[in-house]
């Protein structure tokens, strides 16, 4: 009997947060609780070497003299070359093409442009 109540708390709680999630505006549920999509692919994959706010000013940033993608020759580049340094990697930077979708990258590379009007 014990374990029907407790299977059945669970499902209630599984079917509420369900019903909340339907309910929201589909904005919201792509952006999540760390803004932009991509920001939470970026907290993830790039920030440990690029810092949260891409500046590059982390220990891993600065050995490796990442460049600061605030910066305006960041800023400068176009989508499909950014797209390319993410999907193929540079120099001692991974490739995520193999990790991540392409509609993920992109998520970054827009991510990357926001960083650049927070400057």
């Amino acid at each position: 009997m014990k374990r029907t109540t407790k299977t059945m708390v669970v499902g209630s709680v599984a079917l509420f947060l369900l019903a909340v999630f339907i309910a929201m505006p589909e904005s919201s549920q792509a952006v999540g609780a760390q803004g932009s999509p991509g920001k939470a692919i970026f907290s993830t994959k790039c920030a440990v070497c690029h810092g949260q706010d891409g500046s590059g000013n982390t220990p891993t940033g600065k050995n490796l003299k990442i460049k600061d993608l605030r910066s305006a020759e960041i800023q400068h580049m176009s989508d499909a070359d950014l797209t390319n340094v993410i999907a193929k990697g540079k120099g001692k930077m991974p490739a995520y093409e193999k990790s991540l979708a392409a509609d993920k990258i992109a998520q970054v590379v827009a991510f990357i442009r926001e960083l650049g009007r927070s400057k």
